[in-house]
């Protein structure tokens, strides 16, 4: 009777008051009333078991509590609480989205900071100019931090709780038996979930209902799925946070000693990897090489499929492409200047490694951004991608027109590396340098193209803008796809990953199902 007096528990909007419920919470508790919290011992409820269902659903509420970020409702309880309550409050509700958001937050200004140190020479001066002694107390300070940031410091709660109620050896042990079960995976994986669609609906706002199902998950989830699910929030993010390694490796390791490097950023490799392949490590048979060959030509199929009017999401790129950007269509010019603000980071990078060149060595100017930025051109435009749409534009009466339009791009394109080459005198290792530099550069301008896509369209050049889209997933997927393919072609991976997911009786039979079906097969084609 009080919640049906005062608007009810069910709230007007579905985007706002995408978690009903609590809503409901802070309705009754700003007009006096106390929520009250019944616990039992045992309830029986659906609940999700699946890597790709939890992540959905961590979606969902990572998405509802970035609302209540933005709802006047919080605005309100955090005026009229005491400081404990409100610390309470914090914490039992957006705090821990926020805290999630601010963690990978800080590795981004942590690496864009050293790469700033390696570029512009800061950190080789501090190195020259520190004592033996005092880079000996730097390296143990560091191995300390480091083991700290492992997450050691928070499951310090979890050992507590569980050596309170069952005793501290029974807590040490099961400790022990999680990270052997990769349970610092799971939960370093869904650390990006939570923050990558909690900064999303901050920034643009939008959330929507996501359905998970709580079906039967033993089932192999093809790589084309993964992608689909995982790519913005966790494969572009990790991908950028392993350049920006690679780079902070590359460019300081002649003054660095190794244990200095592994102790600043063994927690970031660590994170890095659990975002790019916990997908397909927590995926079953996702390293059975029949599977992975299946997975690769659906994966081909879908990307290459040009999608339109009614085509769903898990038939063609386009469509999948067209839903990740209805969040720019709804935000506000806010929103935009935001994204647009922070694609700029790319080309703080590119400039970065662009000063470092060996071409660049003689002039500090902007002549040599120019030239490479001419390569960069030239290289878009000879891509495979751009080729076959200007083959699909021409069509068949302008074949001959477009080949020689083709002959004299590679032309073009060969004569500038030659002046590159032989006058600048470009070097392979600027070369490599050069294509590392501006593989970031080319998202950035795919990002500002997203967010300007109405001028974009007006200028009839959204075309080139989808194609270059294409081209970067195809590299994206390619990156990622190698390792699992080499993995694949070792059975022992396979069978180490069931028994790693499943118990022993499940994974002995799902080995015996594999050597039937494989008889099988056998008698079927011998019998044809």
């Amino acid at each position: 009777i009080f919640h049906i007096t005062r608007g009810g528990v069910s709230k007007a909007s579905k985007v706002i008051n995408l978690s009903e419920d609590i809503f409901g919470g802070f309705n009754s508790t700003l007009r006096g009333g106390y929520v009250t919290h019944h616990e039992y011992i045992q309830v029986g409820k659906g609940r999700d078991v699946g890597l790709n269902p939890i992540s959905i659903f961590e979606a969902k509420v990572a998405n509802g509590n970035g609302e209540q970020t933005l709802s006047r409702d919080v605005y309100r309880l955090g005026h009229r609480f005491d400081f404990y309550r409100m610390l309470s409050f914090y914490f039992t509700t957006i705090g821990f989205y926020f805290s999630s958001m601010l963690t990978v937050i800080t590795v981004y200004a942590f690496l864009y900071g050293r790469m700033y140190m390696v570029m512009s020479g800061a950190e080789k001066e501090i190195l020259r100019l520190a004592t033996p002694n005092q880079l000996a107390a730097l390296e143990q300070a560091l191995a300390t931090q480091s083991i700290f940031q492992l997450g050691f410091l928070m499951v310090l709660p979890m050992v507590m709780e569980i050596g309170l109620e069952e005793g501290f050896r029974s807590a040490i042990v099961d400790f022990f038996i999680m990270q052997l079960q990769l349970a610092s995976v799971f939960f370093t994986f869904q650390l990006g979930t939570k923050s990558h669609y909690y900064g999303r609906t901050i920034l643009h706002g939008g959330s929507k209902y996501r359905p998970t199902g709580r079906g039967f998950v033993v089932f192999h989830a093809k790589f084309a799925e993964n992608y689909r699910l995982y790519s913005r929030s966790h494969f572009v993010k990790g991908l950028e946070l392993l350049l920006l390694l690679i780079v902070y490796q590359v460019y300081g390791h002649s003054y660095r000693s190794s244990n200095l490097y592994l102790y600043i950023t063994v927690s970031m490799w660590f994170m890095v990897g659990s975002w790019l392949f916990a997908p397909f490590i927590f995926n079953p048979s996702g390293f059975e090489w029949q599977k992975t060959v299946d997975d690769w030509t659906d994966w081909k199929r879908w990307l290459d499929d040009r999608g339109g009017i009614g085509i769903p999401v898990d038939k063609s790129w386009e469509s999948w492409w067209s839903v990740e950007q209805e969040y720019l269509k709804h935000t506000n010019i806010r929103g935009r200047i935001l994204e647009i603000t922070l694609a700029l980071r790319f080309f703080i990078y590119q400039y970065g490694i662009v000063y470092q060149l060996n071409i660049s060595q003689n002039s500090k100017s902007f002549l040599s951004l120019i030239s490479m930025l001419m390569l960069m051109l030239n290289s878009l435009y000879f891509d495979p991608q751009m080729v076959s749409m200007g083959r699909r534009k021409f069509g068949t009466d302008f074949q001959l027109m477009f080949r020689i339009l083709k002959a004299l791009l590679f032309l073009g394109f060969l004569s500038v590396m030659t002046v590159l080459f032989v006058v600048c005198e470009l070097t392979l290792t600027d070369l490599s340098a050069s294509i590392l530099a501006f593989l970031p550069t080319g998202w950035a301008i795919l990002l500002i193209g997203q967010v300007l896509r109405s001028p974009i369209k007006a200028l009839g050049i959204w075309d080139s803008v989808k194609e270059l889209g294409r081209a970067y997933e195809k590299i994206m997927g390619l990156v990622i796809f190698a390792p699992i393919a080499v993995l694949s072609w070792f059975p022992i991976v396979s069978e180490f990953q069931a028994r790693l997911l499943f118990n022993q009786a499940f994974s002995r039979g799902l080995q015996i199902s594999m050597i039937l079906a494989g008889r099988k097969d056998k008698a079927a084609s011998s019998y044809k």
